[in-house]
């Protein structure tokens, strides 16, 4: 498959600016872009972690170092790139950093969103807005259903609480500024999203994968708590299908949307660490059932089908393959040095057009 064809061809040589593109979802989004041909510009700080998926990956795009909330840096940014679409995906995104720091949280995900809206409003270049932020944004009533697309806006911890002011932020915006004219603005919720190439702190499978690594056993917290869980590349291959609807002038698709597995792919930690070591067996793990002092969700699910009726989303590899693709991706690195990641995103795309799924043609 000529993978440039892909959403129609619409990102060949379009120029995409990624904030974040150093995060683990952002160098997976920008290695996806510079492979269908698309002039990426990044901007971001340095990794927090190292090793890095971003330091690890040739990256053959443009790359610039600078904080979301240096409103002066990211102007000029834009002036000099010119880009067509802007992914914003730069974010404080650790629940349990938000309680250490909740100022700079709200400063980064609430002020810095601001920004960057501000900096796309200003270049004519612009024509879409594809706002990254959290299913953690929506009030959190531990409901056994998913939630939907106009339910509120909450948040229990600072990052919650951020995101879902990240989506008010977004609304005002669309109404205000976006979504009349030539320029669309879309946000994008997604639930848990794991594969091979994130080492954040506290997250469970960079944890477990650290763990294993060192020949450590791995205390695992919050046993019960459940999750959808989906490779990264599900809801990146969502985000890229509003940006196609954006840039081709679709003002229905400029909305809130939500991208998550399938409700069996929802696994509490305790099920999740089992399966990764069904993968990998020299995993080893101790679970400790004392509550944690910080508050964290215990079940929380999204509702998909609005963009499975609507986009004709749908995921392409179930919770098994998605968590073989993750563990033997740190597994390969860890014991050759390999990276699967351009291997797993042929892969992925492989299977999502032997499924006829839209955004393959």
């Amino acid at each position: 498959m000529e993978i440039d064809k892909l959403y129609n061809g619409i990102y060949k040589d379009k120029v995409c600016l990624i904030t974040g593109h150093t995060g683990f979802k952002g160098s997976w989004l920008a290695f996806w872009l510079h492979k269908m041909g698309a002039k990426v510009v990044g901007y971001s700080l340095e990794p927090h972690t190292s090793p890095s998926h971003f330091d690890l990956l040739e990256n053959n795009y443009t790359s610039i170092i600078g904080d979301i909330n240096d409103a002066k840096l990211l102007n000029k940014t834009f002036k000099e790139h010119q880009p067509d679409i802007v992914f914003h995906l730069a974010a404080q995104a650790l629940v349990r950093d938000s309680y250490e720091y909740p100022t700079n949280t709200f400063k980064t995900n609430v002020m810095g969103t601001i920004n960057v809206f501000e900096a796309a409003r200003s270049i004519d270049s612009v024509k879409a807005i594809v706002n990254i932020t959290s299913d953690k944004c929506y009030d959190n009533k531990e409901w056994i259903w998913g939630y939907r697309e106009n339910d509120p806006m909450g948040g229990h911890d600072p990052y919650s609480a951020s995101k879902g002011c990240s989506e008010l932020i977004t609304n005002s915006y669309q109404k205000s500024f976006f979504n009349s004219g030539k320029k669309l603005l879309a946000s994008c919720r997604a639930g848990n999203v794991i594969g091979g190439g994130d080492w954040a702190k506290d997250r469970l499978i960079p944890d477990i994968m650290r763990a294993t690594d060192n020949n450590e056993e791995v205390f695992i917290r919050s046993p019960y708590s459940t999750r959808p869980w989906q490779h990264v590349l599900e809801p990146l291959s969502g985000y890229l299908l509003i940006g196609q609807q954006l840039l081709n002038g679709k003002r229905e698709f400029a909305d809130g949307w939500n991208f998550g597995p399938s409700m069996n792919s929802n696994l509490n930690v305790e099920q999740v660490v089992k399966q990764t070591k069904f993968y990998w067996n020299q995993i080893q793990y101790k679970i400790n059932t004392e509550e944690s002092i910080l508050h964290e969700a215990n079940l929380l699910m999204l509702d998909c089908s609005k963009a499975n009726k609507i986009l004709k989303w749908e995921a392409v590899w179930d919770k098994d393959e998605t968590f073989e693709k993750t563990v033997k991706w740190y597994k390969s690195f860890y014991t050759s040095g390999e990276l699967n990641t351009e291997d797993d995103l042929m892969n992925y795309i492989t299977l999502a057009a032997n499924k006829n799924i839209g955004w393959t043609k």
